[in-house]
């Protein structure tokens, strides 16, 4: 039965991988599913918000590890940084920090933290800027407040 269902309700919903607006003008994605925060009980759960998450890690993992073969040489506090800052400014936002990236290559982390500093980024998202420079610095993770 639920094959059958998927298939219909594809169908009658429409399959939509971007948020649109239904015929009624609320929020929607994929098929059908609710997410304007002026009707109840629509939105995503947090399961749901982690295995997106956890599929957009892999992703840029993937993307990183490919562009950049000595990524997966890193420890994971500073793989970590690497991966945040693709959120952030996605990946070929990233690979416009040459020099950065060229130090944190050779392993020159105090360089490369200080270098991160230095940056149009840093002066546009200090608070993160600062935390994830000092996680470079360091290899130690660091976790914005509320965390």
């Amino acid at each position: 039965m639920r094959t059958e269902l998927m298939r219909q309700l594809r169908g009658d919903e429409g399959v939509e991988p971007c948020a649109y607006q239904d015929s009624l003008g609320y929020w929607t994605i994929g098929t059908g599913r609710l997410v304007d925060r002026r009707r109840p009980g629509a939105g995503l759960r947090p399961v749901e918000m982690d295995f997106m998450l956890q599929n957009d890690i892999d992703d840029r993992i993937n993307a990183l590890g490919k562009r950049l073969p000595w990524f997966q040489d890193l420890d994971d506090a500073r793989k970590g940084v690497l991966l945040n800052m693709s959120f952030q400014l996605g990946v070929d936002g990233l690979l416009g920090f040459h020099a950065t990236l060229a130090l944190l290559q050779r392993g020159d982390y105090e360089a490369a933290a200080n270098n991160m500093l230095r940056s149009k980024w840093a002066r546009q998202t200090p608070a993160r800027a600062l935390r994830l420079s000092e996680q470079v610095r360091t290899g130690v993770w660091q976790y914005a407040p509320g965390a």
